[in-house]
């Protein structure tokens, strides 16, 4: 079988055959390094973008995905029930999740489970945010945090410590019962409130 030899390159040609097995020309009329300098060249005369950081803070876009927030509810419930879809749904193997039981006496989330232990290893994480979609009560979000350089492996693994959204005006910390209804259901079948600032919430005609 003989094999074909690449087109060889001349004044003005690539060495891409076209369908007629012969070398295609360029389209403009001067050669290629004119064409490439120029394109140079005229980003020299352009308005140079200079961005001031970090004595400046960078203003990222509203639904920039930085780092992770575990929200709560108004009461100060939070609002993981340990189901660990987020960590099943990271495509990174990311998230570490261990759930716990609820009990009458200590309760940390409306349902009968809460987070017992929750863990983003950031070494790993590509902030693709299939983990918030998982998400079944929206504890999961994305803030606009993306500031989570470090020079230690073992402080980019992030403890649910660091993840959970501080405690608001009004809000209690767990573990406490239930103060927005008597079962879960009084904490998903309601008007929705601000709860985060984190979490922007729209209201929606139920």
């Amino acid at each position: 079988m003989s094999e074909q030899l690449p087109a060889r390159r001349g004044g003005g040609e690539i060495a891409r055959p076209d369908v007629d097995g012969r070398p295609a020309k360029r389209s403009g009329i001067l050669p290629a390094p004119a064409q490439g300098f120029g394109l140079t060249f005229a980003q020299i005369f352009r308005r140079v973008t200079t961005e001031e950081y970090p004595y400046e803070p960078k203003v990222t876009k509203p639904r920039y995905h930085g780092r992770h927030v575990l929200n709560r509810h108004p009461d100060g419930l939070e609002k993981c029930v340990g189901c660990e879809l987020c960590a099943w749904a990271c495509p990174a193997d990311a998230i570490y999740v261990e759930g716990g039981d609820n009990t009458e006496d200590e309760r940390y989330s409306p349902g009968e489970r809460y987070g017992r232990i929750y863990q983003i290893n950031y070494l790993r994480c590509i902030f693709c945010g299939m983990c918030i979609e998982a998400c079944p009560t929206r504890s999961l979000t994305m803030s606009n945090d993306f500031e989570l350089a470090d020079d230690n492996r073992h402080d980019l693994i992030y403890t649910k410590e660091q993840l959970m959204a501080p405690l608001l005006p009004g809000m209690e910390a767990p573990p406490h019962p239930m103060r927005l209804g008597d079962d879960e259901q009084d904490y998903y079948v309601r008007e929705p409130e601000p709860a985060s600032p984190a979490e922007p919430v729209v209201r929606e005609n139920v």
